[in-house]
């Protein structure tokens, strides 16, 4: 049906879905902005001025290492592509970025699944997939091991009340979860995109060790740098801690935001509130907190979005012999 469409009609609605999702990121990332229910723009100024440690050499270092965190994953990216296709970094940093502003309204930044995949043929685009989710398993990982220890950590030093029973429950949940998954990848009951999930498995499995370890490297090391990212701040606004005693609340919040569901765009509201209940307990105020979560999210999130935008008004669907 799609093919009997003119041509002329196929350009109008390309270009449309385009606009859509550029002017989309820039309404949301405008309202997230002007509109945080969390934290007032007006509030937030106001405490950037009158903290005098702020100044434009932290920001230029908040933004190279935000520099080196986007380096990173696009690395990461064009290093798993590279299984099935070899592209350029310039290809991998239009794809990485254009997936971001691309994903911005979707839940758990799910778009940025379709939106890689639009970058290549037909002929590529399920093992794009997989390679995506292997890319996000990979950061994920890092994220739970150090974050586990953290949160273990944390809960034994404030000697945190814990509700075993839900625990508990919670647990039963995931691995019964866990039993009907390996029911379905033996039986093959389960499938993903003309996928089952035990090829799904095979998939991940066959590809090469030195991608596999350079994965998660590079995904550790972005993990380094926006965990630093944030004690840096920290710092600079005067919450004397140690790093030690830092990370284990940084370590804690990101596992915690990573486990529940929302949309990229309230990512930071989610860090935001996570981050407020762990940091209390160390007696940071909840402005300063709030104010560093913001920071972080402008930089790491909102103006990679901004500078993906471009990528997706000048994006071309590739050539069939691509």
């Amino acid at each position: 049906m799609y093919n009997n469409v003119p041509y002329k009609t196929k350009q109008f609605f390309f270009v449309l879905i385009k606009l859509s999702i550029v002017v989309g990121a820039f309404y949301f990332i405008y309202s997230k902005l002007t509109e945080n229910g969390q934290l007032h723009l007006s509030d937030f100024i106001a405490f950037l001025k009158e903290n005098k440690t702020f100044s434009t050499i932290n920001i230029i270092f908040l933004v190279i290492l935000s520099g080196f965190n986007w380096f990173f994953e696009i690395l990461k990216w064009k290093t798993l592509v590279k299984t099935i296709k070899s592209i350029s970094f310039k290809d991998a940093l239009e794809q990485s970025l254009g997936g971001l502003t691309a994903s911005l309204i979707t839940p758990n930044r799910i778009g940025d699944y379709g939106a890689k995949a639009a970058y290549f043929t037909k002929t590529y685009r399920k093992r794009v997939l997989l390679l995506n989710l292997l890319g996000n398993i990979g950061q994920m990982t890092i994220t739970t091991l150090f974050g586990v220890i953290g949160l273990v950590i944390f809960i034994n030093r404030y000697q945190l009340e814990v509700d075993y029973y839900k625990v508990v429950r919670f647990g039963a949940l995931i691995l019964l979860i866990s039993v009907f998954a390996i029911f379905g990848m033996k039986y093959k009951r389960f499938n993903i995109r003309g996928y089952s999930v035990n090829q799904i498995i095979d998939y991940i499995k066959n590809i090469p060790l030195k991608v596999q370890v350079s994965n998660i490297i590079l995904s550790l090391l972005r993990y380094l740098i926006f965990s630093f990212q944030f004690y840096y701040l920290l710092t600079i606004f005067e919450v004397n801690l140690s790093y030690y005693d830092d990370m284990v609340v940084i370590t804690s919040m990101y596992l915690l935001a990573s486990i529940i569901p929302t949309i990229s765009i309230f990512d930071v509201v989610i860090k935001g509130s996570v981050a407020v209940f762990l940091f209390s307990h160390i007696g940071v105020d909840e402005l300063t907190i709030l104010c560093i979560v913001l920071i972080m999210w402008i930089i790491n999130f909102a103006i990679p979005s901004v500078l993906g935008s471009y990528f997706v008004l000048n994006f071309k669907l590739p050539k069939t012999k691509a």
